[in-house]
């Protein structure tokens, strides 16, 4: 149906300064009722408060693999490796870390909805994950780096190496649970499924990922978000650790369920369960 009234006439103002004085007046002058909208930031920003309001916006599966983005936008300056020589590169071969052999445990706390200040890890029925190397260190957080640029991700599995934790556990932590002053990370077990709650030292190596972690969650929104991973993650979080090359240890070949090639998270889950079924009832 044609229009009986032309539409008003467009006005667009742009700032490509970014000025703060043009800023403040744009974004007070947004009513769209009225027909004002403010867009900001804009396409092309390029400041750093641009880009915090996008990682607080997008949704983080589309930065999961910032080196596919930025060689998809900007090009690669190296002619890509050949499969052969894929397959050669120590990047591409698997580390797999005992410590992450719990991630997938069924075992389910809840965060302490007071405030809580555990005391320091007491590894009464489990023991603790060994501390990596500092070579093996040095290639997980260089494999982290690569393969999100989503920094809950990237500490959550951090936090997993160290804690030797499960995703259900890590997701109790918030912001305020990790304290870098002391380099620890408080996690919390109200029913006393494992340890407890109860604060963990973290290593030099993953207080990086700790500390982007925690910066982050606090912009997104405060101090009641998770500071990890949370449990509706556990998709997004493992398919990042196979990027990353990094998996639990697994079952020899007889005993896999799945196709060879894909990653069996819940091995050591299932070597419990036989075992317990094995008992003999008393």
């Amino acid at each position: 149906m044609p229009l009986t009234v032309p539409p008003p006439s467009v006005t667009v103002v742009i700032d490509p300064g970014d000025d703060v004085i043009h800023t403040h007046t744009a974004l007070a002058a947004h009513h769209p009722p009225s027909g004002r909208i403010t867009l900001h930031p804009g396409p092309g920003t390029t400041s750093e408060t641009g880009l915090t309001h996008d990682l607080r916006t997008v949704d983080y599966s589309v930065t999961a693999d910032f080196q596919a983005a930025r060689r998809h936008y900007y090009g690669s300056s190296v002619a890509s490796p050949s499969p052969s020589d894929e397959s050669a590169r120590p990047a591409d071969r698997w580390l797999t870390l005992p410590a992450l052999d719990r991630l997938v445990s069924y075992d389910s706390p809840r965060p302490c909805a007071d405030p809580c200040t555990p005391p320091p890890i007491i590894w009464r029925h489990r023991p603790p994950p060994v501390p990596l190397t500092a070579h093996t260190a040095q290639r997980v957080a260089h494999r982290l780096h690569a393969a999100t640029a989503h920094p809950r991700l990237a500490a959550a599995i951090a936090a997993a190496l160290f804690t030797g934790a499960s995703l259900q556990q890590l997701a109790t932590a918030r912001p305020r649970d990790y304290d870098d002053t002391v380099a620890t990370l408080a996690l919390h077990d109200r029913a006393r499924y494992t340890d407890g709650c109860a604060a963990y030292p973290v290593p030099p190596w993953a207080g990086t990922f700790l500390r982007a972690a925690a910066c982050f969650t606090r912009l997104l929104s405060g101090e009641d978000q998770e500071l990890l991973a949370a449990p509706r993650d556990r998709g997004h979080l493992l398919r990042m650790a196979e990027t990353a090359r990094l998996r639990p240890p697994q079952p020899p070949t007889a005993r896999r369920k799945g196709p060879a090639g894909r990653v069996e998270w819940d091995w050591r889950e299932r070597q419990e369960a036989e075992r317990y079924e094995a008992m003999p009832a008393r």
